[in-house]
């Protein structure tokens, strides 16, 4: 146990300074190539923090894990959502671009419906999985989102701002290189011994998905998206957890499935519909105080719900 916990410290620490190699890496990347700081915190910093999801899962799906698999993604965006963009809205009030308000966080909202819909758990009664097809049409939209978020990467002047560090390309490249190492090193010390230490307590595999091993594949998330916060880059922040819950419902899910048809829980449904809610709440919350920007009240009701939410799922209750 005391050997876990000495790891899980060292992890923490790895997600860390990665996080904040990466951010770097990634906003002098941004200006010098004139592209916007939000497409970069969609793609690259996306798709770096999401790397400690699609390992757990391939090797979840390898060993036949369906519920760690749903669990960890399902759980690891309610995290996103509600806990990281809470702390980050707490930090500072995020100011949220129009794109983001009307295209990324209704397109997270359809990726999260569009699960529960391609298992058949709100028409049916049983025989709920997400099989090799449906992962095929998951793929197909992350395709799609894709090509939405290139057309995105010329964007319009007032998408930079500040002042470029004198940085040389082999050190920015070997900032975002070393900074994605960490982060997928890191996260992996994480959760290798955060579910070692669960399972010596009992703790059922559904709880460590949605708690565990969500929680500890969102670090990265949590890192980026705070550091980012910190340094008044709200476009990385936000662009982060948008881009990581869309990457972790078409991606990491649709690859999950290729591997092996997954099994799926209709329980799972109403950790989804939180999903779905918290999304929602999201939107409205541009429209609220003051317009395009998560203020720190709407923030914090974020935080609070998530605590709310694990309380009832700790307990049994949901």
């Amino acid at each position: 146990m005391i050997i876990s916990l000495i790891l899980l410290v060292v992890g923490l620490v790895l997600l860390v300074k990665g996080a904040d190699w990466l951010v770097d890496g990634a906003s002098v990347l941004a200006k010098k190539k004139n592209v916007s700081d939000l497409a970069i915190g969609l793609t690259i910093v996306a798709f770096g923090t999401s790397a400690p999801e699609l390992i757990v899962n391939a090797i979840a799906a390898t060993e036949n894990y369906p519920e760690i698999v749903f669990g960890n993604v399902i759980g690891s965006n309610n995290f996103n959502l509600f806990m990281i963009l809470g702390i980050a809205g707490l930090i500072t009030p995020l100011a949220v671009q129009s794109s983001t308000v009307w295209k990324e966080i209704p397109f997270s909202l359809f990726a999260a419906i569009l699960i529960p819909v391609l298992v058949g758990s709100f028409f049916y009664d049983s025989g709920f999985e997400l099989g090799r097809t449906q992962g095929l049409i998951l793929l197909a939209f992350f395709l799609a989102f894709l090509y939405y978020v290139a057309t995105q990467l010329k964007q319009d002047p007032e998408a930079t701002s500040g002042e470029i560090p004198p940085y040389s390309n082999l050190k920015i490249w070997s900032l975002i290189i070393i900074g994605l190492a960490g982060l997928v090193g890191g996260g992996k010390l994480v959760v290798d011994n955060a579910v070692s230490m669960a399972q010596t307590l009992g703790v059922s595999e559904k709880i460590i998905g949605l708690t565990i091993v969500a929680a500890g594949t969102s670090l990265p998330e949590l890192a980026t998206s705070v550091v980012a916060a910190m340094k008044k880059n709200a476009d990385i922040a936000i662009g982060n957890i948008v881009g990581s819950n869309i990457f972790n419902l078409l991606l990491i899910l649709g690859v999950s499935s290729l591997i092996r048809p997954l099994e799926y829980n209709p329980s799972f449904n109403m950790d989804i519909l939180l999903l779905s809610g918290g999304t929602i709440f999201l939107f409205l919350a541009m429209f609220t105080g003051k317009r395009k920007k998560l203020d720190q009240w709407e923030a914090l009701l974020l935080l609070l719900a998530y605590l709310v939410y694990t309380g009832f799922l700790i307990s049994g209750e949901i």
